[in-house]
Order: structure tokens, then sequence, then C-alpha cells
């Protein structure tokens, strides 16, 4: 459902949009009347930002990769030479990248891990801080896990876990300045396959049971029983980042069918 105009006005950077949630996020965004700009470490980002721009929607696609500051420092600046101002951020970037029990990760796994689903949220607070604070205020919308109670992957957990963390320390810190920090937190969720895979590895026979351990978790945890949709997800998304949550900060929403991770 396309809720007309409901980001008129408003510049929002989404992360991780080549694919899955940030692409659904970043696309209703624009469709909402959002300018947005669609970030990404793949080029596919600008094939998802052109054809937007061919529909008379306003975005740019910004390749960048966001585990390092400086990624994220020109991400910021991209955005705000083209906009001159940024309302809201959508760190979506993380992803499990290995599946199994903690005493089988190596040290290089769980440093990796840890890089890809704590640090781009860290970064992207910081770097989108002084310009939110310049024009007076802005919404940061940070994409958790309940897997921060979940079997196979503690890294990533960790990481999670570090990302609530973020959501409630910044948003307490930053009230003063009109910023509101909000997480959301998917649970299980189907999509279509990955056009680039976190593992670049083929899965073994006992990952692929490990992994299956992850499914069966995931799913008895849940109150419904099963897997949501990736429209799930971005619906509460930009629910948080619209003004229609004002009154929303320092919480994480589970969306993940009763399991609160």
């Amino acid at each position: 459902m396309i809720f007309e105009n409901r980001f008129q006005g408003k510049v929002m950077i989404v992360t991780g949009a080549a694919q899955g949630i940030g692409k659904g996020v970043a696309i209703r965004a624009a469709k909402e009347g959002g300018k947005v700009a669609l970030v990404d470490r793949s080029e596919i980002v600008k094939e998802i930002s052109s054809a937007l721009n061919k529909e008379g929607f306003d975005t740019i696609a910004v390749v960048e990769d966001l585990e390092k500051w400086e990624g994220f420092q020109s991400v910021v600046k991209k955005a705000l030479e083209k906009y001159s101002h940024v309302d809201i951020l959508i760190n979506n970037v993380g992803g499990t990248i290995w599946a199994k029990p903690f005493e089988h990760y190596e040290e290089d796994e769980i440093i990796k891990e840890i890089n890809r689903s704590l640090f781009p949220t860290l970064w992207g607070c910081r770097a989108v801080l002084p310009a939110m604070i310049k024009n007076g205020g802005g919404t940061i919308v940070n994409v958790s896990s309940v897997a921060t109670r979940s079997v196979n992957r503690i890294p990533y957990a960790a990481a999670k876990g570090g990302v609530n963390a973020i959501t409630a320390s910044l948003a307490f810190e930053q009230a003063p300045n009109h910023i509101r920090v909000i997480g959301v937190a998917p649970g299980g969720t189907e999509a279509p396959p990955r056009l680039i895979p976190r593992n670049e590895n083929p899965q073994s026979e006992q990952e692929k049971v490990w992994y299956q351990e992850i499914i069966d978790q995931t799913v008895n945890s849940s109150l419904q029983k099963k897997y949501g949709e990736i429209e799930d997800q971005v619906n509460t998304i930009l629910f948080a980042a619209s003004d229609e949550a004002k009154y929303i900060t320092g919480v994480t929403i589970p969306v993940a069918g009763g399991d609160l991770g």
C-alpha cells in the first residue's frame, strides 16, 4: 500500500538498498514523495535509482563500503550536495555471513560479522548527526534483528544487540536535538535469492544442517509459526520513519510474528 506524499519534502538515506528490505524501503519511500539516496556497495543500486528517476521520482545512487567510516562520510556528503539536508536515515546494512555453533567460528569470521552488522549502523549514526542537528531534527531507524536470542549466529547476535543499545542510548542523548532514534527488529522474512550472497562460498553439508536449525528455531520462536514477508518489514520501517510515529523513540520494535527476541 502506498501512502501518497507521506514523505513529501523529506530527504531519506536508505542503506543496503540494492536488494531485500532496503530495496523495498527505498522504492516505497520514493513513491511516497521522498527524495531518496539509495546506498549500497553493489552497483545494482544505480539501476534501481535510474528506474525510479525514469518514473519521475527523485533519487540518487551512492556506491560505498559502509563498514568504513570514510564510506559513510562520503554518503552523507553526497546526499547534502544533492539535497542540502537529510531528514531520515534508514540503517539497514547487516546480515549473517556464517551460521554455525560459536565454537566453530574463527577469529577473522567473528570480526567480519561484527564489521558487517554493527559498524555500518555506528558509522551511519555518527555521520548523519551533525547534519540533523544543524537541520533542527531528524529520524534514524536502525534495522536490528530478533536474532539477538538465537542459535548458531552468536557474533551476529552480538552485533545486533549493539544496534539495540545504540538505538536506546542515542535516542536518550539526542532527544534535546529533536532527533528520534527507533529500532525495527525483523524476524524470519521470506525473500528472493540474494543477488549478492553474504557468504561467497557454498555451504557444506554440515553448514546446511546448522542453517536448518536456525530456520526451525525461528519458526518455533514465532507465535504465528511462520516467516513474514519483506512488505511486513518495509511497512514497519516506514511507519517508524514517518511523522505518524513522532511520539516514539528509543525503542526497538520486533516484527517477527510474536517472537520478541
